[in-house]
């Protein structure tokens, strides 16, 4: 059961907004061993949300913080007994940064973001507005509207070129993001995202009237890279990770299908990179804060796709086998604010893949799992659903159905082992139910 400690006059609790993630136990280990002292763990939730109140609520958080959210002097209230003792508040995932932007007036001792700068880098809309006024080469031309009707297709035209990607100014993820090559596809992707919009945003608690964003698709190779901004906006970079599409391997969505690190990039290269997203985070104004930039390389060099104030899906289990270094801590570090400690020699290759369907449907099958536990790079498999669950793409809010993560000291290995698993992993649907 969660529990609360005797009072303690030393900075002893790190704050994590609705969730306390898994790998964040290691983390607060090591800070131990640092602080020579236990680091507690507090998560802070708003009660009314049965989601947070589900997330927050596990055995291995040492205190629970419900606060009212509706009422800023219930918000003081509830984080009274514990300002004293907190060493550093941290957020980790996208749905659960606009709870973060509210709690942050109330630790104004804390080393955080701006509220404005996590609005700039979670809001699509704004993000590019940024972007623009920094250095305009940074990222694709763009239009917004505001429904599917006849002026607003002739807005996006005169400003955009086809391919052009459709997507929600304020969804995290993959969510309602379509790729149109023609007028007609254009029309029916905002058809249907105006269609569906508005129920994602009143589940994903979204403050804003929807509004969707179409933007020229960047052709060319997607990487991304975490990087960690300190208090006055010294940029540290992980190592980059390539990044497949859904899209690329032949799924009619867009979602990250496959991650790997190392690449096989030039130093040079990754200079360049590392050059556009210390420009992006400048952009969006984020200090104190880890910040997944994802990029595109293009034949006229690199571009920005879009930045979060947050952790890579996935970075902390590949950093951690790939190079060495936790990512979980140095999320930690960096707020309270102490160096981050990076390591960029590898140690091997990691990838992790996720498995959606290609139709959607009632799941009747899933084939491979056991065959996937033998290859020589296997490390591990989460399972996020199971026969009789309903697949949906990732532009239409659905969630990978596999997850697999594989890890080789020899690259030619790991290549031929995802080979196999592509070939191995089966998931079939009854059509039509969805």
């Amino acid at each position: 059961m969660p529990r609360t400690k005797q009072a303690s006059s030393k900075k002893d609790i790190v704050l994590f907004v609705v969730n306390l993630p898994e790998d964040a136990q290691g983390a607060l280990k090591e800070l131990k061993k640092m602080y020579r002292y236990p680091i507690l763990s507090a998560v802070v939730f708003d009660p009314k949300k049965r989601h947070q109140a589900a997330l927050a609520k596990k055995d291995s958080v040492d205190i629970l913080i419900p606060a009212d959210f509706s009422s800023p002097s219930k918000v003081t209230k509830a984080l009274m007994p514990y300002q004293h003792r907190f060493l550093a508040v941290t957020c980790r995932g996208e749905y659960n940064i606009g709870l973060f932007r509210a709690l942050i007036p109330h630790v104004p001792y804390l080393r955080t973001p701006t509220a404005t700068s996590l609005e700039w880098a979670t809001n699509k809309l704004e993000m590019r507005k940024r972007f623009f006024a920094y250095d305009k080469t940074m990222s694709p031309k763009f239009a917004i509207v505001e429904d599917a009707g006849k002026a607003s297709i002739v807005k996006i035209k005169k400003r955009v070129k086809f391919p052009m990607v459709v997507k929600p100014t304020g969804l995290a993820a993959s969510l309602l993001v379509t790729l149109c090559y023609h007028q007609d596809e254009l029309e029916r992707a905002l058809r249907n995202a105006f269609r569906k919009v508005r129920k994602l945003y009143r589940e994903q608690g979204a403050p804003t009237e929807p509004k969707i964003l179409v933007e020229e698709f960047m052709e060319g190779d997607m990487y991304s890279i975490d990087s960690y901004v300190s208090t006055r906006g010294t940029v540290y970079h992980c190592p980059i990770v390539h990044i497949k599409t859904g899209q690329a391997v032949g799924y009619e969505d867009f979602f990250g299908y496959m991650r790997m690190t190392p690449t096989k990039l030039s130093k040079a290269s990754i200079l360049k990179a590392q050059d556009i997203a210390t420009k992006t985070v400048h952009a969006l104004g984020l200090r104190s804060s880890t910040a997944h930039t994802e990029l595109m390389r293009t034949e006229d060099g690199w571009r920005v796709i879009e930045s979060g104030p947050r952790i890579g899906g996935n970075r902390v289990l590949m950093y951690e086998l790939s190079y060495g270094f936790n990512h979980a801590l140095n999320d930690i570090l960096i707020r309270i604010p102490k160096k981050p400690v990076i390591s960029n020699r590898a140690r091997g290759y990691s990838s992790v893949l996720e498995f959606f369907a290609k139709k959607e449907g009632r799941i009747t099958k899933i084939k491979g799992r056991k065959k996937a536990e033998l290859l020589g790079s296997f490390h591990s498999l989460t399972q996020k659903k199971k026969v009789g669950d309903r697949a949906k793409f990732a532009s239409r809010g659905g969630k990978a159905i596999l997850s697999v993560c594989l890890f080789n000291k020899d690259r030619s290995e790991l290549l031929a082992d995802i080979r196999r698993l592509e070939k191995m992993v089966v998931i079939e649907t009854r059509k039509g139910v969805a």
